[in-house]
């Protein structure tokens, strides 16, 4: 069996959050500006977070799993901040 290998494309193409979320590029924003409305450019500027059913596609692409697909946010770990680890490092030196 050959080894499965993500799409090197699609790869080029989306940035994956640390909470899963897929961000790609708008289409339609490179060339061919003049004639579009400042409202539309406006609009495409921005990097949309993917569908729910398109990520589920580019998992079959990626061969990964996206993390906060389908779970919760609340369910997501979170790195604690300076100050909270600073605290957790004194607890753990006090006990």
């Amino acid at each position: 069996m050959p080894k499965t290998k993500p799409h090197k494309g699609t790869l080029k193409r989306i940035r994956i959050s640390k909470s899963g979320k897929v961000r790609h590029r708008s289409a339609n924003h490179k060339h061919l500006s003049s004639h579009k409305s400042g409202k539309r450019l406006r609009h495409l500027r921005k990097d949309p977070i993917m569908a729910n059913p398109d990520a589920k596609r580019l998992e079959k692409l990626l061969f990964r799993r996206l993390r906060g697909r389908t779970q919760p946010k609340s369910t997501i770990k979170r790195s604690p901040s300076p100050e909270q680890r600073r605290a957790a490092q004194e607890a753990a030196a006090e006990s």
